[in-house]
């Protein structure tokens, strides 16, 4: 990896900033547990643990680490220290699946410290929430805290449910960001093209329309849109070797999906679906439809999934080109082998060992991360067993 004398100034800020910022929290250490899998023999160590439902993580220049809580609080982690909560974090509606969510750093952050949050916002109407997108800036002194705070996207209809705020956040190469919106609980809205429920939205990074969306204009479908027909896409991730985004979703009963969203795409939900209700019934008109995307893979039964990552890191060599979902419902960490655009292999790694696993990231150091759902959530690294701590 290649430094600018700009990251490196930002490193050792950051460095100064770990030293300075008083951390309230130290986790206990725990033993590394030791996996074999079909191509990596693994350790996975507890980086940091104490964490209230943990969701988004984040690698700031210098090693530590930014990672969201549902309730609502962003806390910076360094080595086995988690820090008091970050102040100038947006109020958030912390229902349900309802919370602080994702968050992604700026492609010019080690410059800039822009980052961005998505959360669900409260709506003026009484017990109203939808998916938003606040754009802010991290300052180091005198304790870490969000300045120039500033909403840059917000769903256009809020409703009372606590369901399906989707909410992953990537930054393409062409410095668009992208962002999951689930259907809110209310499918029917997933086929509406000028409802953001149930969309992925592409918007510039100040929140601007792309002047090259599919539907820029705004005459036949809302210009923030990129694709329609989600239900609930808790994950997603950029193919570094390709610079598409791919993302994942839940389904019903059976039927989660991992699709390529191309532009101006239909993606079905809730017309075709490889699930069914869960009363048992039938979805729609069942798995395929005129003008609807089929999915690049699926599960039936359900997995949950939710943290989605792309890995090409130099750590796991056997790995490379793989992508990686995390999964609440099988408590596992799923690994898909691709060929070109399609998924040739999956394998289920570490179930019931951790818990529900809400994010899976790649290091700077090309170890894996993930965060695992619980009220005393933990920050785990898995890392090639012979390698060090």
């Amino acid at each position: 990896m290649k430094f600018r004398p700009s990251d490196c100034l930002a490193a050792l800020l950051y460095s100064a900033l770990m030293v300075t910022t008083q951390a309230l929290h130290f986790t206990t250490p725990v033993v590394a547990q030791d996996f074999t899998t079909e191509k990596h023999a693994v350790s996975v160590d507890t980086v940091a643990s104490g964490l209230n439902h943990p969701w988004g993580l984040a690698f700031l220049p210098g090693g530590a680490m930014l990672v969201t809580e549902r309730p609502g609080t962003l806390r910076l982690i360094t080595k086995s220290r988690v820090s008091d909560t970050v102040s100038g974090v947006p109020r958030v509606w912390p229902r349900g699946q309802g919370g602080l969510l994702d968050i992604a750093l700026d492609r010019d952050f080690a410059n800039n410290r822009v980052l961005f949050l998505s959360y669900s916002e409260p709506g003026r109407g009484r017990g109203e929430a939808g998916t938003a997108v606040a754009r802010a800036r991290l300052e180091l002194a005198p304790k870490p805290r969000l300045v120039a705070v500033r909403v840059i996207f917000r769903q256009n209809r809020k409703t009372n449910s606590g369901r399906h705020f989707g909410s992953r956040l990537v930054i393409a190469p062409d410095g668009t960001l992208f962002i999951t919106v689930g259907d809110r609980g209310d499918s029917e809205r997933a086929q509406d093209p000028f409802d953001h429920a149930g969309s992925v939205i592409r918007i510039n990074r100040d929140g601007g329309v792309p002047s090259d969306n599919p539907f820029a204009d705004g005459k036949k479908a809302a210009p923030e849109i990129w694709s329609i027909g989600h239900r609930n896409p808790q994950g997603a991730t950029l193919n570094r070797s390709t610079g598409r985004v791919w993302t994942v979703e839940h389904g019903a009963q059976g039927g989660d999906e991992i699709n390529l969203p191309d532009p101006g795409r239909n993606y079905g939900w809730p017309t075709i679906s490889y699930g069914r209700h869960y009363s048992g019934a039938k979805i729609g008109v069942g798995v395929r439809n005129a003008g609807m995307e089929q999915p690049k893979w699926y599960w039936d039964p359900s997995i949950a999934p939710s943290g989605f990552a792309y890995y090409d890191g130099g750590g796991f060599p056997n790995w490379q080109g793989n992508m990686f979902v995390g999964a609440l419902r099988g408590q596992m960490l799923v690994r898909l082998e691709l060929e070109a655009d399609k998924v040739v292999a999956e394998e289920r790694m570490f179930i019931n060992e951790f818990g529900r696993i809400r994010d899976v990231r790649q290091g700077p150091d090309g170890f894996i991360y993930l965060l695992t759902d619980d009220s005393n959530g933990r920050l785990l690294r898995l890392r090639p067993k012979s390698s060090q701590k």
